[in-house]
């Protein structure tokens, strides 16, 4: 049998981090088995342990591969600056409170998909999870302070990312939790934290 090599081995590991990173966000960290998981990447199942020693590592590097590509997402906007539909923070919450993200399939932003896991797991799991926050935290702070320059302090800057972030998530939470059985709702949820959540 002829022996994996180093690249293929790394290819292997960041399929498996790929694959968790959409299964745990469209369904949750514990509602997804190593066996459905490692099937998903396109390997066997008894391959997880070449690669992790838990599922709980697995958690805690998908939960930062998944915020960084959100982070990586959120500073193309940013740098973006202003463009005929309003400031970058505008766009952001149009894209972050759309239907769109509401019904992606594997789950969306991890700050929504994954919060009620990150609080029912390991410190490790919580912590990968609390750096994602802080990363949009320190985005929102920066641009808040960029649009607003003179007129609020850094504290107030911070102040008024933290009550962003905590809409964004809020209202994408509850969208989620209710659009089968009330899609009007769902739908009047976005609508209306879209038209607020800059307030």
């Amino acid at each position: 049998m002829p022996r994996i090599t180093r690249e293929d081995k790394a290819r292997n590991r960041q399929n498996i981090v790929e694959a968790a990173g959409r299964m745990f966000r469209s369904q949750g960290v514990d509602a997804v088995g190593i066996a459905e998981l490692m099937k998903e990447a396109g390997l066997t199942h008894g391959g997880f342990y070449n690669h992790f020693a838990s599922k709980d590592d697995l958690a805690v590097e998908a939960c930062g591969t998944s915020f960084q590509a959100s982070l990586d997402s959120l500073e193309h906007i940013l740098e973006q600056g202003a463009d005929p539909i309003g400031p970058p923070l505008k766009r952001v919450v149009d894209n972050y409170l759309s239907a769109a993200h509401r019904d992606a399939s594997d789950g969306g932003c991890p700050s929504a998909s994954l919060v009620t896991d990150a609080g029912r797991h390991s410190d490790t799991v919580q912590s990968a999870y609390a750096a994602g926050v802080e990363g949009y935290l320190t985005g929102f702070t920066e641009e808040f302070a960029r649009e607003h320059e003179g007129e609020i302090t850094s504290q107030e800057a911070r102040e008024r990312a933290v009550l962003l972030l905590s809409r964004l998530v809020g209202a994408m939470a509850l969208a989620r939790a209710v659009r089968h059985v009330q899609p009007e709702l769902s739908d009047e949820i976005l609508r209306t934290c879209r038209a607020h959540a800059l307030d």
